[in-house]
């Protein structure tokens, strides 16, 4: 079963990867350089599934989540201040799927239902989406040009809104049409990204990959995926991963090319460091997924942390400006039972160590 299968009755789900069709992915467990820190689990919050992490610092960290079905529990929001964990009240049972913004007063959380929440540095603020539809990914470029995707998983276009995409232009999120997306080859979107947004990738079901270059769109990377592509992101304009299950794309920006190096699990996130952080010896890429899995490209090649802690399924995956890697998961990939309460987890790579204490 590909780890994006949240194996929920009402909710079907997301996976992720990274690597290129020329890059050696080490499936062994090689010992890490001379100087190079190891992952640590930083928190094991219960209440929820983790799912998304990103930030403006390492000192300004968000993680959101939920119950992920198990009713009971309400939507699961963590944010991190450099000293502490508090877990912030936002109420409501949806769970989030992804968190990004374009600076500590501009975040978007997404999620169940076409539920979409501001924070504009001060207090939160829902915003209407027009759709019912899972919201998975979202990515922001200013306060008035966000972008979001979603669907509903294995409904390709039998379902209305089995695929979405939003922009929001500072005053309204409003819905954009892709050329054919409603077709049977064009499912749910999982997660959007770009340099900017004349320069923007969509990626789904059915292992579609949309750009849009200026005001239009096209297809790429066509029978390269074999299965759902649910992660997108890049270091820059020339350097993009596309991700999901088995299947890693890499494309320079112009052309795609795929991966048949062995994955010893799904990978289910993937995040560059950005442009602006220092040179680090683990890498500047870093991809996680189920089972424990941890890649790190370190000069050009693939190397893997798998079977170090921490041993849970992983998710999202984030890179902070001291291009330390962050990455979170937990109890994502198991059927609903209400009442019971689903684990999370915080784990990071970098120099030093960060702040536990957790305030729920």
């Amino acid at each position: 079963m590909s780890v994006f299968r949240v194996a929920l009755a009402s909710v079907g789900l997301l996976a992720l990867v990274a690597c290129s069709s020329s890059d050696p992915v080490q499936p062994s467990h090689p010992q890490p350089d001379a100087g190079t820190p190891t992952w640590q689990t930083v928190l094991q919050p219960n209440g929820g599934a983790l799912l998304s992490i990103w930030g403006t610092s390492e000192k300004d960290v968000w993680t959101v989540g939920g119950p992920l079905g198990n009713t009971g529990f309400e939507s699961l929001v963590i944010r991190f201040d450099g000293t502490s964990w508090k877990r912030v009240p936002v109420g409501g049972p949806e769970t989030f799927w992804w968190v990004h913004g374009s600076s500590a007063s501009d975040v978007w959380l997404v999620g169940e239902k076409g539920r979409i929440t501001h924070w504009d540095g001060t207090k939160f603020e829902e915003r209407t989406s027009g759709t019912t539809a899972t919201l998975f990914g979202v990515y922001a470029f200013a306060p008035n040009d966000a972008w979001a995707v979603g669907g509903r998983p294995d409904q390709a276009g039998s379902a209305q809104d089995s695929n979405v995409v939003l922009h929001w232009d500072g005053t309204e999120w409003r819905p954009e049409t892709l050329p054919s997306a409603s077709d049977s080859t064009s499912g749910a979107f999982f997660k959007v990204w770009g340099t900017r947004t004349d320069d923007l990738y969509v990626v789904g079901e059915n292992a579609v990959v949309w750009h849009r270059v200026g005001t239009s769109w096209r297809r790429e990377a066509e029978g390269l995926g074999q299965g759902r592509l649910t992660t997108v992101t890049g270091c820059s304009a020339s350097e993009i991963y596309v991700v999901g299950g088995r299947d890693l794309l890499t494309s320079d920006g112009q052309t795609f090319s795929r991966s048949d190096e062995l994955l010893v699990n799904d990978v289910n996130g993937v995040a560059c460091a950005p442009a602006s952080a220092p040179a680090r010896p683990w890498g500047n890429v870093v991809a996680v997924g189920g089972g424990s899995l941890k890649l790190r490209r370190v000069s050009g090649v693939w190397e893997s942390d798998f079977g170090t802690e921490p041993y849970s399924d992983l998710h999202g995956a984030w890179v902070d400006p001291s291009g330390a890697f962050w990455a979170v998961g937990g109890d994502f990939n198991t059927a609903a039972r209400p009442g019971s309460a689903r684990a999370g987890v915080v784990a990071r790579l970098g120099d030093g160590t960060v702040a536990s204490a957790y305030v729920p």
